[in-house]
């Protein structure tokens, strides 16, 4: 079983330096894959209200056996559920539904800034953290405005802002904003979700070069950027490669050999933070 690192926030608390992304993955075949994935050594489990299988992961980690403190919990609030009243019974409900005491982890999916009720939502955080209910708050999505908006409201700086960085959408701007104002940056979609980047050359001659798959280049790629990756896999296989990322390092030159494969529009589905209508 791989012994994954941890990453330490700006609150203190711990995170592995890698995760599982469970959107899509539910029901009891999703039980048994993230069972699977918790066998192979996932400690850090990503979900969310809106990918309606909270329930599932919540079943795996009691299958497990496995003591709920050695798990890092992660959900998100949706965006009809921003209001104040709304986001503190969403909190109370999604735990209820995976059947824990707490989240490590609970973001903020979408900014929603023409909607203009995230500030509200993190206030409800804040307080539902102060009661025990939430560890580590942060957001999802969010651009620099956003977050200066939350800590100069609230005075509360998110701990993790997860966002969508794959080599077609490298993100060093935002990287640098985050860690600017001491915030981890997750990696939602870190391999692309099924683009054409894993077929890319450099990449593919880097697999060849360190005697690796294409994902663990990738994955490395952004554990050596400073970002937390949480790819999904259904496939046991790739499940346990994309854990073995920590026994080798990329150069420089090759991080940066990478990072120019960013594109202008490299967005998988052109979801802007500033104009994006999340689901309901």
């Amino acid at each position: 079983m791989t012994q994954v690192p941890v990453v330490t926030l700006n609150d203190g608390y711990q995170m592995p330096a890698i995760g599982l992304g469970t959107f899509q993955i539910r029901g009891g075949a999703g039980v048994n894959q993230i069972l699977a994935a918790i066998t192979d050594g996932y400690r850090s489990l990503d979900t969310a209200t809106n990918y309606d299988n909270e329930g599932a992961v919540g079943e795996a980690i009691r299958r497990s056996g496995i003591p709920r403190a050695e798990f890092f919990v992660t959900s998100k609030l949706p965006g009809k559920y921003h209001r104040y009243a709304d986001a503190t019974m969403a909190i109370q409900e999604s735990l209820y539904r995976l059947g824990l005491d707490y989240f490590d982890l609970y973001l903020i999916h979408w900014p929603l800034p023409k909607r203009d009720h995230y500030v509200e939502a993190w206030q409800a955080m804040i307080d539902a953290q102060k009661r025990g209910l939430i560890r580590s708050i942060g957001v999802s999505n969010f651009e620099p405005e956003h977050l200066d908006r939350l800590i100069n409201e609230t005075g509360v700086t998110p701990a993790v802002n997860q966002i969508e960085v794959h080599p077609y959408w490298v993100q060093e701007r935002m990287l640098k904003e985050d860690t600017q104002r001491g915030i981890v940056t997750e990696a939602w979609s870190p391999l692309g979700r099924g683009s054409s980047a894993l077929m890319e050359p450099v990449v593919q001659q880097l697999a060849q070069k360190y005697q690796k798959n294409v994902g663990q280049i990738i994955l490395r790629w952004h554990v050596q950027r400073g970002i937390v990756p949480i790819p999904k896999s259904r496939n046991l296989a790739h499940q346990r490669a994309n854990l073995a990322v920590f026994d080798f390092s990329l150069t420089s030159e090759e991080i940066q050999a990478i990072n120019g494969l960013s594109k202008t529009d490299g967005r998988i589905d052109n979801q802007d933070p500033n104009e994006y209508e999340e689901f309901e």
